[in-house]
């Protein structure tokens, strides 16, 4: 797999972060992801880099944190972390991450409440960098074995990691002759989808599939995001390498109804199964899954905006995700093969300025999907003009 690490790992560099000459570059990564790591701390130095920070994240210390630390301290984050990640902005610095499960299960039997509560490594300083659009950032898979066990448990250790890294490699374009020139292609296609949506000025967006009967309305001035980002310096990039969305931000008092997820959700080391949420007047008013909801209702209770929609985000079936027929367990991948919604904080750029303060606030952002070819997703006008936009996952603008 030597090849094709490096190969992801110079993907990450040039095309999804967009690496500057001169910019420090943070990496956020974890055990069992060193060979990539490396790789992309190589690629950024041949890139120009000034310097590469590598923080590798150890769940076990979570682990013991939630176990042991006084109840009072749960949310407590020490501020030279967001004072850090606001400093990256400041000096225009670049973002890697690499997602992916580290150690699945390990927070299995710890206690629900008290997991849901402790929001670290995220810290709230974060949104602030998005916003501002001060950083070039991308979030990338990083596959490792005990990842590949949870994906691919039929498999051996060894088989299930070579039948990872295989799909990745498609899902990230790796097989093609040129794959930035395939993922150009493929932005371009998304841009054009959300134009189309944007024009349309749709007052809302109804969902209706199993299980679901759903109404998202939109703000005034709302506009779709697709196909790659850019600071506010021009630095194009990819924050999500792979992407295959478009997406915007609701207004966060005008939803109503019940939305049943379509894939589980992993969240703070916890599988949320067949989880299903019930909105009135905008809030989340009532949480249920069969396994996970004591930790997501606990996660979305941190601040007043954790139980509202901070995102909506279709997903067609043309993308190389959702046809692969496999529950990654990791949002980057899941969210990038079905429709989603996000409790929590939006993102600024999908709104136009005098509705940025409409927009949902919150130090938690928490995707989950609930598209499939079964939902059927509609646009209303404000004059009630229903116009389809999805039918069995196809476009219909």
């Amino acid at each position: 797999m030597r090849p094709y690490i490096e190969r992801l790992a110079d993907l990450i560099v040039n095309f999804g972060a967009n690496v500057q000459e001169g910019q420090i570059v943070d990496v956020g990564t974890g055990l069992g992801k060193e060979a990539l790591t490396r790789a992309i701390t190589a690629s950024a130095y041949k890139r120009g880099a000034k310097f590469v920070d590598v923080s590798y994240w150890d769940p076990y210390l979570k682990r013991a944190r939630v176990q042991y630390a006084a109840d009072d301290v749960l949310d407590f984050v020490p501020p030279w972390y967001g004072e850090r990640t606001l400093q990256l902005g400041e000096e225009r610095g670049a973002e890697i991450s690499l997602s992916g499960p580290v150690e699945p299960h390990l927070f299995d039997d710890l206690d629900p409440d008290r997991l849901g509560r402790d929001v670290f490594p995220r810290v709230k300083e974060w949104t602030t960098v998005i916003n501002e659009r001060t950083v070039n950032w991308c979030v990338a898979p990083g596959p490792s074995e005990n990842w590949a066990k949870l994906v691919h448990p039929e498999l051996e250790p060894s088989a299930a990691l070579d039948k990872l890294w295989e799909q990745i490699v498609h899902i990230c374009r790796l097989d093609e002759q040129d794959p930035e020139a395939a993922w150009r292609e493929r932005n371009l296609g998304l841009k054009g989808v959300a134009e189309r949506l944007t024009e349309r000025r749709f007052d809302r967006i109804e969902l209706e599939g199993p299980g679901t009967n759903l109404t998202i309305g939109l703000l005034p001035t709302s506009r779709w995001v697709g196909g790659g980002e850019e600071t506010v310096d021009g630095i194009a990039h990819m924050a999500n390498l792979p992407t295959e969305e478009v997406f915007t931000s609701p207004d966060p008092e005008r939803v109503e109804g019940t939305v049943r997820a379509t894939k589980p959700l992993q969240t703070q080391g916890r599988i949320i199964e067949e989880l299903t949420v019930r909105f009135e007047g905008g809030r989340a008013v009532e949480i249920d899954a069969d396994a996970g909801a004591e930790t997501l209702r606990a996660l979305v209770g941190q601040d007043e905006g954790g139980a509202r929609l901070g995102e909506l985000a279709l997903v067609d079936s043309q993308g190389r995700i959702g046809p692969l027929n496999t529950v990654f367990y990791d949002t980057l991948l899941d969210e990038n093969a079905a429709s989603h919604i996000a409790l929590g904080s939006a993102y600024e750029a999908t709104a136009g300025e005098e509705d940025r303060p409409r927009l949902n606030q919150s130090d938690i952002h928490v995707d989950f999907m609930i598209g499939s070819p079964e939902v059927d997703v509609t646009g209303v006008t404000a004059d009630g003009q229903r116009v389809p936009v999805l039918r069995d996952a196809s476009w219909q603008l």
